[in-house]
């Protein structure tokens, strides 16, 4: 398969329905089905998620999949817009660190919005959703860091191939349709870092996976792109600094391993890029005798390529604060709880305590460090100093992953919608899409009754 380019490899996985899909898999791509779904009811009352909304029932449409929060079904490519921007919008969805991206908020909306409007069954959702989410993981480490670092938001630009090609196996397209749907993303992906920190973050998602719904739709109905369009002269890769070349690493164990499986889920509601060393910070805070006013200096460092991420240094509103290492660092300090959406304001930004310990943050690149770890330490005003590593690529057992996120979902949503969330991780075995959609859909008019 190495040989092969990319676009007709990618193709040829999605198009394959008689693959062995590891069942660990399945369970991963289940657990974060779960948490997409708490992640999204819990961001239904944000500004970017009414706006997006809004625009998606002032146009109305065919009413072929549920546009959560509205109250009526509207155009698939209008669904997946919505319900992509709207679960990314407390950017507290999971991250896969083969391409620094978010599958779970491209994909899911693209895949289920055609299940939806396709009828299709949930194993059937389920799996090309899984499909879709291990090729955006694929053709992002194919695109490599200097697509990402060049700015572009690899949510938006890989993960609107991975939409693709979950739409296109519910559509039932060929290898041939399926690399001219490719095409069409090719020349529609888009997405740039720059957005960071404001609504057009999460909008990169619902871009994407309309992106994505749009391209498969289209390539169904018999439109001609460019085949190779990935890899081609002035092609995607080409023109977004994309570092290209041979496919062979990213196409290793292609549809018989599932890289998807390492997805990392977030369990502070801030950026990713934070997470490793807010864990850190939290094992030393949490050790005896800790004060957070004799703590005289903290040193953070992460691998550069963050700190063009989330290194926002005086933070004014809470969705700046979720890209910012010294403040982050000063609520772990100080015993804030990062994984409360509450946590992160306006308030928390000006508060007199969290800026004392803020000021005394420092943060610096480190090229040996990796993309999911940082080393922290903290001196204190005696001299004595304290440190800690964490890497966030260390292995979780399913269990204690699984104990983690239905502690989420019970912490972002009360008790009903909660158990119907819940309930969605073996829905899949037993539910339409249509009805997994609809449960999703009315668990979301309770949050909008009770707001």
């Amino acid at each position: 398969m190495a040989s092969r380019s990319i676009t007709a490899a990618i193709a040829a996985f999605a198009a394959d329905h008689g693959m062995q899909i590891p069942a660990s898999a399945r369970d991963v791509a289940r657990l974060s089905l779960v948490d997409w779904a708490a992640v999204s009811l819990a961001g239904l009352g944000e500004p970017v998620a009414a706006m997006t909304r809004d625009l998606v029932l002032e146009e109305a449409g065919a009413a072929q999949a549920t546009v959560l929060g509205l109250g009526r079904k509207g155009p698939a490519r209008a669904a997946a817009l919505a319900n992509g921007a709207l679960s990314h919008a407390l950017d507290y969805d999971d991250t896969h660190f083969a391409y620094v991206g978010h599958p779970s908020v491209v994909v899911f909306p693209a895949a289920l919005a055609i299940a939806e409007r396709q009828g299709a069954s949930g194993a059937a959702f389920l799996e090309a959703a899984l499909v879709g989410m291990e090729a955006a993981c694929r053709i992002g480490h194919w695109l490599g860091t200097q697509h990402y670092n060049h700015g572009f938001h690899q949510t938006a630009t890989s993960g609107a191939f991975g939409a693709a090609m979950a739409a296109g196996r519910l559509l039932g397209l060929d290898e041939d349709r399926l690399r001219h749907a490719l095409g069409i993303v090719c020349t529609r992906a888009s997405g740039l870092k720059s957005q960071f920190g404001t609504m057009g973050k999460p909008f990169n998602a619902g871009i994407a996976a309309a992106n994505g719904v749009e391209a498969a739709l289209l390539a169904a109905r018999g439109f001609v792109s460019r085949p190779d369009g990935l890899e081609c002269g002035q092609g995607f890769a080409e023109t977004h600094a994309g570092e290209g070349g041979s496919p062979e690493a990213a196409l290793t164990g292609l549809g018989r391993d599932f890289w998807f499986e390492a997805v990392q889920h977030k369990f502070h509601a801030c950026c990713h890029g934070l997470h490793a060393s807010l864990e850190a910070l939290i094992r030393l805070r949490d050790e005896p005798g800790f004060v957070p006013d004799k703590v005289s200096a903290v040193q953070i460092r992460v691998n550069p390529r963050w700190l063009r991420v989330c290194d926002l240094p005086t933070p004014r509103t809470g969705l700046e604060a979720k890209f910012s290492y010294r403040l982050t660092s000063a609520m772990a300090l100080a015993g804030r709880e990062t994984a409360a959406l509450d946590t992160y304001s306006e308030a928390s930004c000006a508060d007199a305590e969290l800026l004392r310990l803020r000021d005394r943050v420092r943060v610096e690149g480190d090229s040996g460090i990796s993309d999911t770890a940082a080393r922290v330490q903290l001196t204190f005003t005696d001299n004595r100093s304290r440190e800690a590593f964490f890497d966030l690529d260390t292995p979780m057992a399913f269990a204690a992953r699984s104990t983690r996120i239905e502690g989420k979902v019970h912490a972002l949503l009360p008790a009903e919608e909660a158990r119907a969330v819940m309930a969605l991780f073996d829905a899949p075995e037993t539910a339409s899409a249509c009805a997994m959609a609809e449960a999703i859909g009315r668990a979301a008019i309770r949050l909008g009754n009770r707001a």
